[in-house]
């Protein structure tokens, strides 16, 4: 139990914060002693791998023998500026890997959320039939090795696959996916006319890559990539989604309806709120998974063609473990890493509950006639 004690100063009695009891104190030590041995795994195989990898991000460390040995040295910041401000290859590949993931991440994040959330409301439906069965169905791609989905996509994108016969049969000329490097809306813009981009866009760089081919959209061969995104993610936030419209109140909606208000309207201003930390997980998940993107690249494309399908993640693998250029690939994980806290930060303050504008108070006519 919690005691309060009372003491009487100049200004009257004064209530001191009340102390936390001796039970309360035994259940924290006791949380700690429960806790404490994952705790210790996390710091051992999570938290000290993290600091080995910042100290090699500072640090002219070539792979051979500790990092921590006398013969590597502190180089602070080298190996970022390098990579942000050299001006050298180095740039170039990452800003050419940035501007790949950012398209990737734009078209993947909000369609598959999209996709999810419609698949969740269809199969949470009373009147559908076999709901256990579409939710399987949807969610079965979701658990499959994205190793294998990416040889199978390999052979269903190819120049004589199964997409291109489809799209045979209804008069177009399908495209050799994972050969071409044309970005998407580049390749609209020349079916309209337009073969150069302007001079302020082709003059001017952001980490070695033009304006013009930031703008340039996603790849052919990223595009594909996308679509498998897509189909191998959204069964997983479907269920997320369906679980939380499941512990949804049906009291507001049963409100509504007889209100008058139609099915579109129950959705967007009713079921959709209610829905904000569902989407706020999935829109994280879905972000930090897209940034992340590294197996499929490794067994696709390995970033061909014209390092179109360059990612960060397989950058940072093939800086390292391919250049020994260990000291640039660690600093291309961590400011990846800040790239995905800065994005989660602003997600959670753009679906942040706001508060409703309180009215401004009536005065009342005794007080309007003083004044």
């Amino acid at each position: 139990m919690s005691t309060t004690s009372t003491t009487t100063g100049p200004a009257g009695p004064v209530t001191t914060r009340p102390r936390r009891s001796a039970a309360r104190s035994g259940e924290a030590v006791s949380g700690w002693l429960f806790t404490a041995p994952v705790v210790v795994l996390l710091g051992l195989f999570l938290g000290v791998p993290v600091l080995m990898a910042l100290w090699v991000s500072v640090s002219d460390w070539t792979g051979r023998g500790s990092p921590f040995s006398a013969g590597v040295h502190f180089v602070g910041a080298r190996n970022y500026s390098e990579l942000l401000t050299g001006g050298g290859l180095a740039t170039q590949d990452f800003g050419t890997a940035l501007k790949n993931n950012a398209w990737y991440v734009v078209v993947v994040v909000p369609v598959q959320t999209a996709l999810s959330l419609v698949l969740a409301v269809l199969v949470n439906q009373a009147a559908l039939r076999g709901r256990g069965f579409f939710r399987t169905a949807f969610y079965f791609p979701s658990v499959t090795s994205s190793v294998a989905i990416t040889v199978l996509w390999l052979f269903l994108f190819s120049a004589s696959g199964a997409v291109n016969q489809v799209l045979g049969w209804v008069g177009i000329n399908g495209p050799n996916w994972f050969n071409d490097p044309t970005g998407v809306l580049h390749a609209l813009l020349k079916a309209l006319g337009v073969q150069d981009g302007p001079a302020a866009l082709t003059d001017h760089r952001l980490l070695g890559v033009t304006w013009w081919d930031w703008l340039g959209g996603p790849s052919v061969a990223m595009s594909a990539f996308i679509v498998m995104a897509v189909f191998t993610t959204s069964g997983t936030f479907m269920l997320l989604f369906v679980a939380a419209l499941q512990n949804l109140s049906g009291e507001v909606t049963e409100a509504a309806v007889m209100d008058g208000a139609n099915g579109w309207q129950r959705f967007w201003r009713i079921t959709l709120p209610q829905l904000r930390p569902t989407l706020f997980t999935v829109l994280t998940l879905g972000l930090i998974g897209t940034w992340q993107v590294f197996d499929q690249i490794y067994t696709g494309t390995q970033g061909a063609p014209g390092k179109t399908t360059l990612t960060p993640a397989y950058l940072s693998y093939q800086t390292s473990f391919v250049n020994q250029e260990w000291g640039q690939g660690a600093a291309i994980a961590f400011i990846l890493f800040v790239i995905i806290v800065v994005l989660t930060l602003f997600q959670r303050w753009l679906l942040r509950e706001r508060s409703e504008r309180r009215p401004r108070p009536v005065r009342r006519a005794s007080e309007r006639g003083t004044r």
